[in-house]
């Protein structure tokens, strides 16, 4: 497997299992086919026979593949098309579709030091003098397709305290009356699910997941939002028109 700086940081194990997981996405083994061997794996990959094992271990997790002793590894299920989950390239796509959105709120966390403060990077803005943290779920059909963890400037958030707590953070900071918005930035990264994010969204250990950061500041350069959203990655589909 080509190594590129890019997947540095991603463990070899989920890089395999990605490959693998794209190839029964793509159809190249249907249900009750048997892949391709350990042997084989690990020489295409170029990888340790453990990271071929975790790979599949983890695939197994996720109830696509099973291996039987001294048969090999089959397949038992596809990979869902689902990417029903567009993700915003400018303000209005990004508001649009969760204006109306009903959050499912979750109880503080217990290290409440952690939430107190959130990550402000160097060139997102100057941070204000405090933050109300809000963690919650977002659900469609019943099902977790999100899970955020907010911060919203406290003198922002007392404006509209009542509808921070009913509706979607971003929803209510494009309406709040007065409010000057001057940059609205969105970066999304590859990842994957760590226990936390696991158990809220309903997914395995080390799915990989798509994780958006969007920061907001108002005209004076102060951040008043700073959103952490983890998606399941095989909701989220991004496109981005190159030629208008």
């Amino acid at each position: 497997m080509p190594h590129h700086d890019a997947d540095s940081r991603v463990p070899r194990y989920l890089q395999v299992a990605s490959a693998l997981r794209r190839r029964l996405r793509d159809g190249r083994w249907a249900v009750g086919d048997k892949i391709a061997t350990l042997e084989e794996l690990e020489r295409e990959f170029d990888v340790a026979r453990v990271t071929v094992r975790q790979a599949i271990e983890l695939l197994q997790s996720e109830g696509l593949l099973k291996s039987h002793q001294g048969r090999g590894t089959f397949v038992t299920k596809t990979v869902e098309h689902d990417r029903w989950l567009q993700l915003a390239t400018d303000w209005a796509s990004l508001i649009e579709p969760i204006r109306d959105h009903v959050p499912q709120l979750l109880p503080a966390d217990p290290d409440t030091s952690a939430l107190i403060e959130p990550r402000i990077e160097e060139d997102d803005g100057i941070a204000a003098p405090a933050y109300v943290a809000i963690r919650s779920i977002q659900k469609r059909d019943g099902k977790p397709y999100a899970y955020a963890r907010v911060h919203v400037a406290r003198h922002i958030h007392a404006r509209a305290a009542k509808a921070f707590a009913s509706r979607v953070a971003l929803a209510v900071l494009s309406e709040t009356k007065g409010l000057a918005i001057a940059r609205a930035r969105q970066t999304v990264v590859v990842g994957a699910a760590d226990v936390d994010t696991a158990q809220h969204l309903g997914i395995a250990l080390n799915s990989p997941t798509a994780e958006a950061r969007c920061v907001v500041t108002d005209t004076d350069g102060v951040v008043i939002y700073v959103g952490e959203i983890t998606y399941p990655g095989d909701y989220v589909r991004l496109n981005i028109e190159l030629i208008p």
